[in-house]
């Protein structure tokens, strides 16, 4: 921390962020901004990658993460969870938010837990910061039908290819920004050429199948197509997203190109022919563009 964070205070979150949804949002926009700069305290390893060896799919990258946070006007501040897993409730208090980020102010959600084993919760931290003058900001849940928003939630709908609940409980479209690289090239051969995108490890990959979804170039949303999977008809040589962007012709190889499923159409499935796949494809497009002229703007990271 800075040394004009310590002269005028830090209002600090304290959550594993790892989804920035809704719920996420409230804690980190909590208490008022003469409280202090705002900052987050983040992991750079989310602690279940820890404590069990497999952390649950990336809802965004980390320069996603990053981006949105400092539209929110967020700091983030990282620490390793494999360094302090063992510091009891107090320990971490006293090591982490007082003495490496000098908070004066505290933010958390409803449901925290802190300190080894997890021994620690809302009451106790309302305690510890009483006892130091620090001010608390406890969030409520976000409710979306009727449960808290989550990560885990929104994993689920992703896995089902429940989009519009995932944009819901996000408050942005879920977006992925990877690099292109070189295809088959066998749309360009049947009319609609695409960009492939693969996955980075970890990441959470939605339900295969086509979906409608907005791509972004040079600051311009397009309308497109994207197909999520492994192609059946042509094979694809691993999981992939390949879209094809309506209304754009370029080359964008090389680029790391933000897409965004909104909606599912369908499923994947093998064709018996080229001319088959070419007339779904037709029939793609236009399902994707009946679905996406009605799409409000939703807020997004802002794109490097």
């Amino acid at each position: 921390m800075n040394e004009t964070a310590k002269t005028n205070g830090v209002l600090l979150a304290l959550g594993t962020f790892d989804g920035l949804h809704t719920g996420h949002k409230r804690v980190l926009t909590a208490g008022s901004a003469a409280e202090g700069a705002r900052v987050a305290l983040l992991f750079r390893e989310h602690p279940l990658k820890v404590l069990t060896g497999d952390a649950p799919g990336e809802l965004l990258t980390a320069s996603a993460r990053d981006a949105l946070l400092r539209k929110w006007g967020v700091t983030p501040v990282f620490c390793d969870f494999a360094a302090l897993r063992e510091e009891s409730p107090q320990e971490f208090f006293e090591n982490e938010i007082l003495g490496r980020c000098h908070a004066t102010a505290v933010s958390c959600g409803f449901n925290y837990r802190f300190g080894k084993e997890a021994a620690g919760d809302v009451t106790l931290l309302r305690s510890l910061c009483a006892a130091h003058g620090l001010a608390l900001h406890v969030a409520e849940p976000v409710l979306y039908g009727g449960a808290p928003v989550s990560s885990t939630r929104i994993r689920e709908a992703l896995r089902a290819g429940d989009l519009p609940d995932v944009t819901a409980m996000l408050g942005r479209y879920f977006c992925y920004a990877f690099p292109v690289v070189h295809g088959d090239e066998r749309g360009r051969l049947l009319g609609s050429p695409t960009i492939n995108q693969f996955f980075a490890p970890g990441f959470q990959v939605p339900r295969f199948g086509v979906y409608a979804s907005f791509t972004y170039v040079n600051g311009r949303r397009y309308p497109s197509v994207t197909n999520i999977g492994v192609r059946p008809t042509v094979g694809a040589g691993g999981v992939r997203s390949e879209t094809n962007i309506l209304g754009f012709d370029g080359d964008l190889y090389g680029r790391t190109v933000p897409v965004t499923p909104v909606a599912y159409l369908r499923g994947e499935r093998r064709f018996a022919s080229f001319d088959e796949l070419s007339a779904q494809i037709a029939a793609d497009r236009e399902a994707a563009l009946q679905i996406l002229e009605k799409e409000t703007d939703h807020e997004l990271y802002p794109f490097d």
